[in-house]
């Protein structure tokens, strides 16, 4: 799914509730929540979305690791990765499809 996906989603949802939007205007919308949601992680390391889940931040250590065509041992460095944990109410929509 691409942001523009989301913004023709959107499009139609709020077309459906009688709302006539931009496309342009929901795109800026679209643009501005995903910059906040990496701004806020990159600072604070978590972000909890009701309803939705938690985006977290977690630290892997520095390991070496192996190649797996050649079998050469490889250096791979710490580094921050980002983690999902759907909450209660999607984890439960999720499994009635």
């Amino acid at each position: 799914m691409t942001k523009q996906d989301i913004i023709d989603i959107l499009s139609g949802s709020l077309a459906n509730f009688g709302h006539k939007t931009q496309k342009k205007h929901l795109k800026l919308i679209v643009e501005c929540t995903f910059d906040v949601f990496i701004d806020l992680l990159a600072k604070e390391g978590r972000i909890e979305v009701r309803n939705f889940g938690i985006f977290n931040v977690k630290k892997t250590p520095a390991r070496v690791g192996r190649n797996p065509l050649t079998g050469e041992k490889a250096a791979i460095p710490a580094r921050n990765i980002v983690q999902f944990k759907a909450g209660k109410s999607m984890k439960d929509l999720v499994a009635s499809y």
